[in-house]
């Protein structure tokens, strides 16, 4: 792929998933440096989803949605990619208090030039989720993967399936009728994009092809 390429790709995706993007479960402000999301929920968690300051305003900016959110009494985080301005728009968040997590990667595929081996079944159980009460194999998934509570993410799900079935489709691959392996796709409304959630398989069944399998039924 081109660097012309990616920019492009990187364009819509600052359009599409960045600047137009709303969520169901957040209300949606468009401020003149940046757009913050904020939780519908008591105890949900807002977000700065995108932001376009330079050296002159992001400390301000910062302190400003500090102030903001710790006023309505809500946990916020600041999406910070690459690309965005100032450069030592990291550094400053964390010098203003904010933890710095792992940096994470966005791959993309446009699924018309998908390799024919992605679409293919993996001969797979793979069940789709449609009742909360089927949410619990997926927790059993995620706190023996990543040993931690998932109860929020439960909450999450549960109100995606009850609330917003079209927004979300939820898999779990199963061995032996046991559940093995979890993963969604996310539709937001009106983008062009589909991003790819979950992907957690209990360690004594990995390496036999049950993600690749709930890839290829997402995709």
């Amino acid at each position: 792929m081109t660097k012309r390429n990616i920019d492009n790709i990187l364009a819509l995706y600052t359009q599409d998933q960045r600047i137009n993007t709303s969520y169901p479960d957040s209300r949606r402000e468009v401020l003149p440096h940046l757009i913050r999301d904020i939780a519908s929920s008591a105890d949900g968690e807002g977000a700065i989803i995108y932001s376009a300051l330079d050296e002159t305003n992001a400390d301000a900016e910062i302190r400003a949605q500090i102030t903001f959110f710790t006023e309505i009494g809500q946990n916020f985080e600041w999406k910070v990619y690459d690309y965005d301005t100032p450069s030592n728009l990291e550094r400053r968040l964390a010098s203003h208090g904010f933890i710095v997590e792992d940096a994470e990667a966005i791959m993309v595929l446009e699924l018309a030039a998908a390799p024919p081996a992605l679409l293919q079944p993996g001969g797979h159980d793979i069940r789709r989720i449609t009742r909360p009460a089927e949410l619990e194999d997926v927790r059993m998934i995620k706190e023996a993967v990543w040993q931690d509570d998932a109860t929020n993410l439960i909450a999450y799900l549960t109100s995606a399936l009850t609330e917003h079935p079209e927004l979300m489709s939820i898999y779990v691959a199963y061995v032996d009728n046991a559940p093995a392996s979890a993963a969604w796709v996310y539709f937001p409304e009106g983008s062009q994009f589909a991003s790819l959630w979950g992907g957690s398989t209990l360690a004594e069944h990995r390496g036999k092809g049950l993600y690749s399998s709930l890839l290829a039924v997402r995709a």
